[in-house]
């Protein structure tokens, strides 16, 4: 089996996503270094760089499948007027860092306007915007008495309701520089995640949701496949950019979580929130005693 890593139109829910029909995912979450452009052919294009990330998603495919990506990207091996060149890079995921093809462009007229998030399917949204989204929250946007407070309630009014994320974990990668103490992330570890599947108006993303989470660079807009009333959807989300080791939330965001996740999510899943957040106090505990 053959490692690509795809960041534009190949990627779950994009026009060209079925040419990866069978091929294993092996990461929704994957980045690696580049700069991510605008063709203004209704496709990115990728060219190597040292400081920005391109992000996109890793799969495991055949010799076949890598035949129609090469047709696709307009690549022959050893060709002179490729569209794109395949190359070999290191791809990073949430389980460590693998070896994998990419598509780079070969031509600079590819590169016509540079995207800074790195991530095609969020500039996508961003710049032809629909009406509404769904996002999927998992941490403390689960609160409505938080949007009551910061008056942006009207925004998060439609809950569609509880949403299941399989191959993440809950975690508290985040240290925050105001208190030293932890915020919730995802991450794609195995295990699995619930939250609330809100519907939400697209401005609600740059009126409240982008500047909350400090985006792009505390936190990062990405997508994820929910299971929500027995289906799959893509759904945004917020994922910590530079994942640090775990450490507990201080006792007010612990209760906007469980306050959130009240009445809505299962009373097994929020047992083993309290009972993570606990482990993790007791942790520093011990530390502390040392």
């Amino acid at each position: 089996m053959i490692n690509v890593f795809v960041y534009g139109t190949l990627r779950k829910g994009e026009g060209n996503h079925r040419l990866l029909e069978g091929a294993t995912c092996m990461a929704e979450q994957a980045w690696a270094i580049g700069t991510l452009y605008d063709t203004g052919y209704g496709y990115p294009a990728m060219k190597s760089a040292k400081n920005s990330r391109v992000y996109g998603e890793l799969y495991s495919i055949t010799e076949s499948t890598l035949a129609a990506l090469d047709q696709l990207e307009g690549f022959t091996a050893g060709g002179t007027h490729n569209l794109y060149e395949r190359i070999q890079q290191t791809v990073h995921t949430d389980k460590g860092s693998v070896l994998a093809y990419l598509y780079v462009a070969a031509t600079d007229h590819l590169c016509h306007k540079p995207i800074s998030s790195g991530d095609w399917k969020e500039y996508r949204l961003t710049t032809n915007a629909s009406e509404h989204i769904l996002y999927f929250a998992y941490g403390s946007c689960m609160d409505q008495q938080r949007f009551i407070e910061h008056g942006v309630s009207h925004y998060f009014k439609e809950v569609m309701g509880v949403g299941s994320l399989p191959n993440y974990t809950l975690r508290f990668t985040r240290k925050s520089t105001s208190d030293n103490k932890g915020r919730a992330d995802i991450v794609e570890e195995g295990g699995m995640v619930e939250g609330k599947v809100y519907k939400i108006p697209t401005e609600a993303l740059k009126e409240y949701l982008y500047s909350r989470e400090g985006a792009p660079f505390t936190y990062r807009v990405t997508f994820v496949t929910v299971e929500l009333h027995g289906r799959n959807v893509q759904a945004l989300t917020f994922v910590v950019v530079d994942k640090k080791e775990e450490i507990a939330p201080p006792h007010w965001y612990e209760e906007e979580i469980l306050r959130g996740a009240s009445g809505y999510l299962t009373t097994e899943y929020v047992d083993r929130i309290k009972r993570h957040i606990d482990s993790l106090k007791k942790q520093k505990q011990q530390i502390w005693g040392m």
